[in-house]
């Protein structure tokens, strides 16, 4: 089946999922600059977690234009993607409003760690529909990035109890890791184009 729709459905989640985020951002009473110091918290937590929905976002969108089709088992595998995205907004909120306590900051890293599980999954159900040797394959390849990414969440998700402050920064470095596209998909694509051209 065609890959359109899957696009089109993600597209359309990971919009509503910022939106719900935003809308946690209430204006304060005061009508004075030190009115907002209080929000502090929960906007770092709207700029984190919009960073990492938006690192989703791109990278998804460039996974699959290198597909050229999808199954049973690649929808259900985006759905479980977009299940543990859709958790963001929760622990965003949750967190910024208790500032950064323990619990909360341990629960945005399980939902994070279990979003990079779920993105490997659904990379790994993308290749084997396609094929070892197909163009995404090629792409992704080891994706140590990727495993690193999920290796650096669950290390947070630990360090949460005795340091919340460093899970953070680890949630920030691997936001840090991805802000730039991953540019191996297009390398391969912009390498084929070539090949064909030539």
């Amino acid at each position: 089946m065609g890959k359109g729709r899957l696009e089109a459905f993600s597209d359309g989640v990971i919009a509503i999922i910022i939106t719900i985020m935003v809308l946690e951002l209430r204006a304060p009473d005061g009508g004075g600059l030190a009115a907002l110091r209080p929000l502090l918290p929960t906007f770092f937590s709207y700029v984190l977690s919009f960073v990492f929905i938006a690192i989703y976002w791109n990278n998804h969108h460039h996974m699959i234009h290198a597909v050229e089709h999808v199954d049973g088992a690649v929808l259900w595998s985006n759905l479980h993607l977009l299940f543990w995205l859709s958790l963001v907004p929760f622990t965003t909120a949750w967190m910024g409003r208790n500032r950064f306590s323990a619990g909360p900051v341990a629960l945005y890293g399980a939902v994070a760690l279990m979003a990079g599980v779920a993105y490997y999954i659904l990379a790994r159900t993308l290749v084997r529909h396609h094929g070892r040797g197909s163009r995404l394959a090629r792409a992704i390849g080891g994706d140590f990035k990727g495993k690193l990414s999920v290796f650096l969440y669950a290390l947070a998700v630990l360090l949460a109890f005795a340091s919340p402050r460093l899970s953070l920064g680890l949630y920030v470095l691997v936001e840090l890791m991805w802000l730039v596209p991953d540019r191996r998909i297009e390398g391969v694509l912009a390498q084929e184009d070539r090949h064909n051209h030539d």
